[in-house]
């Protein structure tokens, strides 16, 4: 990727990161902010990605640890899906697929663009365990191949209490509806 945040960038999102880490401790109890803060700065390609996930209103935040690899796991943690990546369909293959009205981009690209994954159906309900996400939006998540294959897409949101997942039709997009990333460092 090569892309590197000024000193000035860095050191503003490390505060932001820090005060959301100490501000949800539930959400990554037993961890300690000065570890991941060291592998934050071992990487400093994850924290441009970061940094993206932040600027278009992800508000990441580490969520899990995993032991095996040594990897702590960022997912957006906004309330609702971010501001900065909705009106999106779902990949390239949709984008070109509209005639009409289409969308600035898909939901597939901007991910890739900003070196973070889509979460998957399995990361987006435990995501939910962390607290209430998505009451008033929705967000694309990973897509199984045999369901995009047929010319659809899958989405979720938070309702009554329960996460629900639903399917449109990949080349759609709404104003309410964008995606929620997740990034291992």
């Amino acid at each position: 990727m090569g892309k590197k945040l000024a000193a000035t960038e860095l050191e503003t999102l490390l505060k932001i990161l820090k005060e959301r880490f100490e501000k949800n401790s539930q959400r990554h109890e037993g961890l300690e902010w000065n570890k991941v803060q060291a592998k934050l700065e071992a990487n400093p390609e994850k924290l441009w990605s970061l940094n993206e996930m932040e600027r278009t209103g992800g508000e990441p935040d580490v969520v899990d640890y995993d032991k095996n690899t040594g990897e702590y796991m960022f997912y957006d943690c906004s309330a609702e899906s971010p501001k900065e990546r909705r009106s999106l369909c779902y990949d390239r293959q949709a984008l070109d697929s509209r005639k009409e009205n289409k969308p600035k981009n898909s939901v597939e690209d901007m991910a890739a663009a900003m070196g973070i994954t889509l979460l998957s159906e399995a990361e987006y309900r435990e995501l939910q365990k962390l607290g209430k996400f998505d009451s008033k939006t929705s967000s694309w998540i990973q897509t199984p191949a045999e369901i995009r294959k047929l010319g659809g897409a899958i989405f979720a949101d938070f309702r009554y209490g329960n996460v629900f997942i639903y399917h449109n039709g990949a080349e759609s997009y709404y104003a309410a509806r964008g995606f929620r990333g997740s990034l291992r460092i």
